[in-house]
């Protein structure tokens, strides 16, 4: 897998890695990644379950790894942070939305439908 393909977890909102999951869909057919690493692997579970769950539901979870990493710290001293991968594949097209939400479209369409009564009335 690429490293393009990642998303690694780290501090900022939910909401940032959420789309930087779905920028990820939109441009690649291949496997996305999100990687992270000890408190932030709650967070991780969560992008995964919002991408899934409400913007879009035919991507799959492929695969899913879990381990330790030893690390330094700054003092030179060992510890083992757990680490989370999940990998996220995308099955079938890409839905299109047009950037706008189902209401925003139906509002839209009622838009359309008014403005063509009106030239039809001219």
């Amino acid at each position: 897998m690429n490293d393009d393909n990642t998303v690694f977890v780290g501090a900022k909102p939910t909401m940032n890695y959420v789309l930087a999951v779905l920028t990820q869909f939109r441009v690649t057919d291949e496997p996305v990644a999100v990687k992270a690493r000890g408190r932030t692997i709650s967070k991780a579970v969560d992008i995964a379950e919002i991408v899934r769950h409400r913007f879009l539901p035919n991507v799959k979870i492929k695969d899913i790894k879990i381990g330790t990493e030893n690390l330094k710290d700054k003092n030179g001293r060992k510890s083992n942070v757990s680490y989370l991968e999940i990998y996220m594949q995308q099955e079938g097209e890409m839905p299109q939305s047009g950037g706008r939400g189902k209401r925003e479209r139906e509002k839209v369409k009622d838009i359309d439908k008014d403005t063509k009564k009106d030239k039809d009335k001219d």
